[in-house]
């Protein structure tokens, strides 16, 4: 399975009023582990660069203005997504609209926005309530992102890699257990697996305070209770 994790920069928020896409960052995945092939872009919005998307980003007019415009590295773009490879990406509405907006102004069709997986949803399901940036997903899996001192595309897309296989369950999503995989005969049944006893016990973890509690209250249940026959027996 390929999938293709997925970033953008622009200069502002909206397409609509008149922002453009700026870096495009993309990393290949083949069966939820990264190949070593990307995609990595900038492009020279033909606007200028706003003062906050500067800060954001980095990216100032001088350093884009020899960049090639969208127009030219569209199909470029296309050829490395393929037609029908999943997308994933961290908010995924924001990038689309995006890419469809540029899209759109050379002619080109739309990509349908259910080739988009996006880890924001994944990650407000997985974790209701709790912060769902990448830095704060970055934070929570143990992901180092230190050099993520300015945002770019392709080490967003590096990390949002690494978030991506912790939100689906590791780099294994599919394991079953008791069954192995050989490499030219399919699934096979391991049976020689058994339950053995642990090697030493678990640490005694009930306070003593906590027993005399415990002890306290079956005392207070009274002759017929039924936890008092019991521990009792035992």
């Amino acid at each position: 399975m390929r999938e293709i994790v997925l970033d953008t920069e622009t200069t502002g928020f909206e397409p609509e009023e008149g922002h453009r896409i700026v870096e495009i960052g993309a990393i290949e995945l083949l069966n939820h582990l990264p190949t070593g092939r990307f995609y990595h872009q900038y492009i020279n919005p033909e606007r200028p660069m706003p003062k906050e998307a500067f800060e954001v980003h980095g990216l100032g007019d001088d350093f884009l203005r020899d960049k090639p415009r969208f127009a030219e590295i569209a199909q470029d773009f296309l050829d490395f997504i393929g037609p029908d490879s999943r997308l994933v990406i961290h908010n995924a509405s924001f990038d689309m609209k995006f890419i469809n907006a540029e899209l759109s102004w050379v002619n080109l069709p739309p990509i349908p926005m259910d080739r988009a997986i996006d880890t924001l949803t994944m990650a407000r399901r997985k974790f209701p309530g709790a912060p769902a940036t990448l830095d704060a997903l970055c934070r929570r899996f143990g992901i180092d992102n230190s050099a993520r001192e300015k945002h770019g595309a392709l080490l967003d897309s590096e990390l949002l890699a690494e978030v991506y296989l912790e939100l689906i369950g590791g780099r294994q999503p599919d394991l079953v257990l008791g069954v192995g995989v050989q490499a030219d005969a399919g699934p096979v049944r391991q049976d020689t697996w058994r339950p053995r006893p642990r090697p030493r016990p678990l640490p005694e973890r009930l306070t003593e305070a906590e027993r005399q509690a415990h002890q306290a209250f079956v005392e207070s249940l009274g002759e017929n209770a039924i936890w008092r026959r019991f521990t009792t027996a035992s």
